[in-house]
């Protein structure tokens, strides 16, 4: 399995999300090579929901919930992880639809 850089995949992930005309910033700039990549889902409405990439019990790589509810109750939980990861990348996907476009084809790594 090949697997690219954590700039490689955040620029890719951008240009998806600029295609399908969302809205995304990098508030976080990680490691290039191999910084965790946290993305901020933020529907404009007082709330948000944190994603991170994980592995499930297969080993298959998979989003998963960090947190959910509040916008700044989830942007503690952003400050937290970069606590004690600095190298951690975040992305604020803002969508009123909600839309993220994690685990679709071509974003999964």
């Amino acid at each position: 399995m090949v697997r690219v850089t954590s700039d490689f995949w955040v620029k890719a992930y951008l240009r998806r999300l600029a295609l399908a005309d969302i809205a995304a910033f990098v508030t976080a700039k990680g490691d290039a090579t191999a910084g965790a990549v946290l993305i901020k889902q933020a529907p404009l409405d007082g709330t948000a929901t944190l994603f991170q990439r994980s592995y499930d019990l297969d080993g298959n790589r998979v989003w998963v919930t960090l947190a959910a509810g509040a916008e700044q109750d989830v942007d503690a939980a952003v400050a937290r992880q970069r606590s004690f990861d600095p190298d951690i990348w975040v992305i604020e996907v803002e969508d009123r639809a909600g839309r993220h476009l994690l685990g679709e084809d071509g974003l999964r790594d």
